[in-house]
């Protein structure tokens, strides 16, 4: 017997009872349908979480002040004003590992352009703080180092900023006052979106770090920085350049062995590598769990083959009577079992395209439905057919043909 003529069989035999087949293909069709909606989330997940990681930048180390103690009691981390802008000049200029490095300060307060104002985060950094960050000006232009040089009162605003203060007119050229303070906006930096940690990077305005030094941020110290951020190489030299950083700042700070440092180094490419890590796990996890239903609706096609072989055992033994072979028996059975499970795949994965969908727009959730994740699914449910499909088309072509047809 060809396989043609067995599918024709099969799909005879699927058509004669289309309810039973239909609830048989049900746990397929969930199964599938759920491993494509949840995959589709989960990675949804994960080109959020990446997207944020290159917001913040590419081989960025910070360099965060120690602690201060007062009374007994420790500050943490950040807590002590050990930094200054020359450690960042020095890190620049003396450290063959990194490419840029720049300090910063921040501060919040209101910012005020005519009859409009807007509570932000200020942000003081040197030029090359762009560069470290990949963070463009999209209108206008950047910081020079004159402008730093000079303590010049010129700023940037971020997009979240610039709409809430101007609208959709040009900002470019106007003066808005920072604390009180005139300053004239040069540039409007690229949309950046929301950080890893959830918070606005477009909610901010950026100016020259001497300027916020001089006007913004009161020090007890000149120079003083709140962070130093810095940007090594390359991917290959974040462990190399972290060394050198330590080394020299130990030096400028004449810390001796055994002395605790007053700053610390954070490689924030390994951090955000592992919150991507674990998002992708997360995406598998839920994939595994929608897997669970494809388990069992592969059950119960075992059980309804298995009723079936039991109904047709008359059937089995005229096919066995008339010549069909016990191959043939147990590629009629098989080819029933896999088609259910394929027909139940591809039904599945259209309500799961279709649900990955109805959660993006009701949820404003991003959802990336993968023709990967469609193959798998698809072959699995063909793997489902053959595996739970085997023991009643095994147990269907075992059958004594004489039994088979005193079978009532």
């Amino acid at each position: 017997m060809d396989f043609l003529q067995t599918l024709k069989i099969a799909i005879r035999a699927l058509r004669t009872n289309k309810m039973r087949s239909f609830l048989t293909m049900l746990g397929i069709i969930i199964g599938i349908a759920a491993v494509i909606a949840m995959m589709a989330v989960g990675s949804g997940a994960s080109y959020v979480i990446s997207q944020q990681i290159a917001s913040i930048g590419s081989n960025i180390i910070l360099v965060i002040p120690g602690s201060t103690t007062s009374g007994g009691l420790r500050t943490g981390s950040g807590g002590a004003q050990t930094l200054t802008s020359d450690d960042a000049r020095a890190i620049m200029m003396e450290c063959p590992s990194v490419a840029y490095s720049a300090g910063t300060v921040r501060s919040s307060g209101q910012i005020v352009s005519g009859n409009m104002n807007w509570s932000t985060v200020i942000m003081g950094g040197a030029p090359e703080l762009f560069e470290i960050r990949e963070w463009p000006v999209v209108n206008g232009r950047p910081f020079s180092q004159q402008d730093e040089d000079g303590a010049i009162k010129v700023c940037l605003l971020g997009q979240t900023v610039a709409e809430n203060l101007f609208g959709s007119a040009d900002p470019i050229g106007s003066i808005v006052r920072i604390k009180k303070i005139p300053f004239t906006v040069i540039g409007i930096l690229e949309s950046k979106g929301q950080s890893p940690q959830g918070t606005d990077q477009d909610d901010a305005v950026f100016v020259p770090l001497r300027t916020a030094q001089r006007n913004l941020v009161r020090s007890q110290r000149s120079g003083v920085v709140s962070a130093i951020i810095v940007k090594a190489r390359s991917e290959d030299l974040l462990a190399e350049a972290e060394e050198e950083i330590a080394g020299l700042l130990k030096q400028r700070h004449r810390i001796t062995n055994g002395k605790e440092p007053d700053f610390s180094t954070r490689n924030l490419s390994e951090i955000l590598a592992v919150a991507e890590q674990s998002s992708k796990a997360m995406s598998l996890l839920l994939g595994a769990v929608a897997s669970i239903s494809l388990i069992v609706g592969g059950i119960g096609i075992m059980n309804i083959m298995l009723v079936s072989v039991t109904e047709r055992t008359r059937e089995i033994g005229i096919r066995m009577a008339i010549g069909a072979k016990k191959n043939d028996i147990l590629l009629q059975f098989m080819t029933e079992a896999v088609l259910l499970t394929m027909l139940g795949g591809v039904i599945g994965i259209a309500l799961g395209a279709g649900g990955a969908t109805a959660v993006s727009q009701m949820l404003e959730w991003p959802t990336l439905i993968s023709i990967q994740s469609i193959i798998i699914a698809f072959v699995f449910s063909a793997v489902v057919g053959i595996f739970f499909g085997f023991y009643p088309a095994k147990k269907a072509a075992g059958l004594n043909p004489i039994d088979a047809l005193r079978y009532e």
